[in-house]
């Protein structure tokens, strides 16, 4: 058996791609190590994806420095528009095949799909930077400046960074993925990409795509997927890599940026959330909570911007806390292809292991489980866990306090509005949050105060290629998407002439 047919395996052929990109060409590790892509819902081997070896980084990052330094791809915008949207076209035509990938390696529901998994992104990701490219002011002028008698004209100039080092996630990959790599390549910079080790394939298929159907230049783009995170850290610690873009785990968020200092790397880094519902007294509590249980299941709670916490008046608790434990008896969940799910499996055993034990750590600080917190009986099969709602959370419980990545809401009481902004406030993390009040204006003017990167008002979205996304505190640093994100690839040169 060749090393690609042990690649594909039987379970997943079809849906397979386990090539490298590397300078252009798909290749094959150079040790020909793989690694193993498992269905989370079935806990079967689809597959298996080419493990990327340390002679592999290497030679990515030697193609995209060669690429940005001796390529016109820095330079030549219209020449990027027209690869970037064949990039489009080729997403389009493969939109159902890309579909199937996300479903059976991220355990996906299929209806999260036809939004933010896979036709938000592909309507907008590559769209919005290209459009993006024509507005942006590239270059600008300032006053004439006058010193010591020399009047001088002083002209302000972006420039792309450079290479660009690209973690993504496995909980939303294609989206990230897919925001990251229009970002940086409308801006003219170079990519190493490493997709998340548990969800390879949408990456492996985009960068078949990138070598097969577009006039990318070799070594622009580069892919490669490992197994081993001390061979990622290659990427992050390479003095060639002048960006990292980060999307994940605080803890590791922090290790980068710790490992990037001494070389003053730029950093674009979207890290964990603990984001808070409040719900004002004068809310409608049947529109504001019933979809709550919707909100924190929605992909089995694996969403750094899903709300984990609901904040109610303690006048209306006893009403609020009904109201969401009946959203959470009707939570529709178990498996991704059913389109009337929107609840799926963990990623993996561990991220179970992991959530269970959150759920035992709430019950041992007296937290008050009010239904789910254990496996599912209809499951028996899949890293599902049930639906888990907790009451009488008080701040600080660990619960409250720390990212779960499951489907597990707390729910606190608050006395009046200053106590509830405190309550949301006291976090390490600042990603997002929610208010809701039958006063828009008054909704408003809480949202202001809550320290957190974006706020949504009575169920508004504020999702979008062109919206700048990103955390306070330990939710991350810059922005991705937006002219903020476009602005976070650049570097600003200013010169002056006589």
């Amino acid at each position: 058996m060749t090393g690609h047919e042990l690649a594909q395996g039987a379970q997943g052929a079809e849906l397979a791609e386990p090539r490298l990109l590397i300078d252009g060409r798909l290749v094959e590790s150079s040790g020909e190590a793989v690694f193993p892509n498992v269905d989370p819902a079935t806990e079967v081997t689809l597959g298996h994806t080419f493990d990327a070896s340390a002679e592999d980084i290497d030679r990515a990052v030697t193609a995209a420095r060669r690429a940005f330094d001796e390529t016109n791809w820095a330079t030549d915008r219209a020449f990027r528009r027209r690869c970037l949207l064949q990039l489009q076209d080729a997403l389009e035509k493969n939109r159902e095949l890309l579909r199937s990938v996300l479903v059976a390696e991220v355990g996906t529901p299929v209806s999260l799909t036809h939004g933010l998994q896979l036709e938000t992104p592909v309507g907008e990701n590559l769209k919005w930077p290209v459009q993006a490219m024509n507005e942006f002011p590239w270059e600008r002028d300032l006053a004439d400046n006058d010193s010591r008698g020399v009047t001088s004209w002083r002209k302000v100039y972006k420039e792309p960074v450079g290479v660009v080092g690209a973690i993504v996630p496995w909980n939303f990959p294609f989206e990230t993925t897919l925001n990251k790599l229009g970002m940086a390549l409308a801006t003219g910079n170079t990519v190493v990409l490493k997709p998340a080790a548990q969800t390879p394939w949408n990456a492996t298929h985009l960068g078949r795509l990138i070598a097969e159907e577009t006039d990318i230049p070799a070594g622009v783009v580069n892919i490669v997927p490992t197994s081993d995170n001390s061979l990622a850290e290659r990427i992050v610690d390479d003095p060639r890599v002048d960006m990292i873009s980060f999307t994940g785990s605080t803890r590791v968020g922090r290790r980068i940026q710790e490992r990037v200092a001494p070389m003053t790397k730029k950093l674009l880094l979207e890290l964990g959330g603990k984001s808070a519902h409040i719900v004002l007294d004068d809310a409608d509590f049947d529109t504001a909570l019933a979809a709550s249980g919707l909100t924190s299941c929605l992909h089995a709670g694996q969403g750094c911007a899903l709300l984990s916490r609901v904040l109610l008046p303690r006048s209306r608790y006893a009403e609020g806390l009904e109201i969401i434990e009946g959203a959470f008896r009707a939570v529709p969940y178990g498996d991704p292809a059913d389109p009337a799910n929107i609840q799926g499996p963990q990623i993996s055993a561990d991220q179970r292991d992991t959530v269970e034990k959150y759920i035992r750590i709430g019950q041992e600080e007296g937290a008050r489980l009010v239904l789910g917190g254990g496996r599912p009986a209809h499951l028996p099969t899949g890293y599902y866990v049930e639906p888990t709602l907790f009451a009488d959370v008080t701040p600080g419980m660990r619960i409250e306090q720390e990212e779960i990545f499951g489907p597990v809401l707390a729910v606190l009481s608050y006395d009046d509005e200053e106590d509830a902004i405190r309550i949301a406030d006291n976090s390490p993390y600042g990603l997002s949050g929610a208010v809701s009040s039958a006063s828009p204006e008054r909704a408003l003017a809480v949202a202001r105060r809550i320290r957190t990167g974006s706020v949504s008002i009575n169920g508004g979205s504020f999702h979008g290629a062109d919206a700048p996304y990103g955390g306070y505190k330990g939710s991350g640093l810059a922005r991705q998407g937006g002219f903020e994100g476009f602005e976070a690839h650049l570097e600003t040169k200013l010169i002056a002439g006589v």
